[in-house]
């Protein structure tokens, strides 16, 4: 008897002791969590999956935006940087004074971006579309090839592989030929080159960090806070921006028959719109070396002799970032839009803002096109996405699903006018929680060549019918909304 009542006893405080968690960990997702949807996702969690869901929510879920994860303030003096400001805001209102009517039609993204980015309005540059690894690595080495000053390089991805040991050569040749290099990797990210590959480079005298360094990668409690950016700046004027990582993956070898076809877009910019891109490299670099790197004038050299009229503005945004800009800059050029929208995605988790302006376009008569890939490398994320295709063929947004290959491209090209090209995919986690960049395009000849890629790939595409969507088996469109549950959380 004194047993069974002891057992009782203890029974009835493990579940007291269990429901205190519960309610603790609640509170803290409401007053940590920013979005409502999210903190919804989360509370379900960890209220219906018993362990599980308060283990995912510490290990992937904590805000450290409140915990001063990152400070992207590169200059300490408050007056010097006042001054900086202000010259940034003069020199972005010249350039928007005299440029083209195509750019004056979008001022308020470039206002937004200037803003909230303080990101300058760059007038004067060249700007080249690189289509997959096979154009942009030969683009790449080839600017690496003439650097004479400084190479800096800020990657998610670089890989123990071909093309990145190739990397790695040139690297350290141009290093020992005394040229500055820096490379910042994320340690996730870059899991294969976090021993020896490093080591190669720092012997031969680069100066290598890892982004924000992973202790324990199967317990790691900050995954979600990765440095998604690819960016390159060889001697301050020359840069590249886009979604092709340092692997052999991007690379599309003649006559392969196993290995999957990628279908990516880079950049190239040459001129002032490498400025900002320079920019965000030292604000990580100070980050991640905790060494205190001077932007000094080498770093940003005249580009008068750059014969370029391209207007290039960049948008970035992160876990350093006190709100959604590139999320802001995409549903703000979606407003803007009078007549088509072209959308190239490898993971569409919108989140509802995104969706509603994409169904307010559509039902406002703009022709709305979406390319997202038919299978892509998460089958969670594929389904999640796939909940969200059946509203917007309602209301007569064209889906189109990619069956060549992968398609990895992060692409918007709006009206033919405005472009954009970066690292943020169309979900919550590149809006929210990674580090990323995009680049974006005032220029109707730039806008027409990344246009005539898009439907380049839809040759290569099969256009969703909303008839036969919507009568798919009751148990498809089931499974589809559960993990749409949980989209939030992808």
């Amino acid at each position: 008897m004194l047993r069974a009542l002891s057992d009782i006893d203890w029974l009835l405080i493990g579940e007291t002791l269990y429901l205190a968690i519960i309610i603790l960990v609640c509170l803290r997702i409401i007053y940590d969590t920013r979005s409502s949807i999210k903190t919804l996702a989360y509370l379900l969690l960890v209220i219906f999956v018993p362990i599980g869901g308060i283990l995912f929510y510490f290990s992937f879920g904590i805000n450290y935006r409140k915990r001063s994860l990152y400070s992207k303030k590169l200059l300490q003096n408050v007056e010097l940087m006042g001054e900086i400001e202000e010259k940034i805001i003069s020199y972005s209102r010249q350039n928007f004074k005299e440029s083209p009517a195509e750019v004056q039609q979008y001022r308020p993204l470039a206002l937004l971006l200037l803003k909230d980015n303080l990101s300058p309005l760059t007038a004067g540059n060249k700007v080249k579309l690189l289509l997959n690894g096979e154009q942009k690595f030969a683009e790449v080495f080839e600017a690496l090839e003439q650097a004479r000053h400084h190479i800096h390089l800020e990657y998610y991805i670089i890989n123990n592989d071909l093309i990145g040991n190739k990397l790695k050569e040139l690297l350290i040749r141009k290093a020992r030929e005394g040229v500055i290099v820096r490379l910042i990797y994320d340690d996730f990210g870059s899991r294969p080159i976090r021993r020896k590959f490093r080591r190669e480079l720092q012997d031969a005298g680069v100066e290598v960090y890892p982004f924000h360094k992973v202790r324990i990668l199967l317990l790691a409690n900050r995954l979600n806070y990765r440095n998604h950016r690819k960016i390159i700046v060889v001697d301050g004027v020359t840069a590249f921006v886009g979604g092709i990582n340092i692997s052999d993956s991007y690379i599309n070898y003649p006559n392969q028959k196993e290995k999957t076809y990628w279908r990516d877009t880079h950049l190239r910019i040459d001129g002032p719109g490498a400025f900002y891109l320079q920019y965000l490299f030292f604000t990580d670099w100070n980050f991640s070396s905790q060494r205190h790197l001077e932007p000094e004038k080498e770093y940003f050299l005249p580009t008068e002799n750059i014969q370029g009229n391209t207007v290039v503005q960049i948008a970035s945004s992160g876990p350093d970032s006190s709100k959604p800009t590139i999320m802001f800059s995409i549903l703000q050029a979606i407003a803007l839009a009078k007549e088509e929208i072209l959308l190239t995605t490898p993971y569409f988790i919108p989140g509802e803002s995104i969706l509603d302006a994409m169904t307010i376009a559509a039902m406002g008569g703009v022709t709305v096109k979406l390319l997202v890939p038919e299978n892509s490398d998460s089958f969670i994320v594929d389904t999640a996405a796939r909940s969200y295709f059946e509203s917007l063929l309602d209301v007569g947004v064209q889906i189109y699903q990619y069956r060549k290959g992968f398609i990895h491209a992060k692409t918007l090209v709006v009206d033919g006018n405005l472009s954009m090209v970066g690292t943020a995919n169309m979900d919550y986690r590149s809006f929210d929680l990674n580090f990323e960049v995009n680049a974006v395009v005032y220029d109707a000849a730039f806008a027409g060549e990344l246009r005539r890629a898009f439907f380049q790939d839809l040759t290569h595409a099969t256009k969703l019918d909303a008839a036969a969507w919507k009568a798919r088996p009751v148990y498809i469109h089931l499974f589809e909304k559960v993990f749409k549950l949980i989209s939030p959380l992808l």
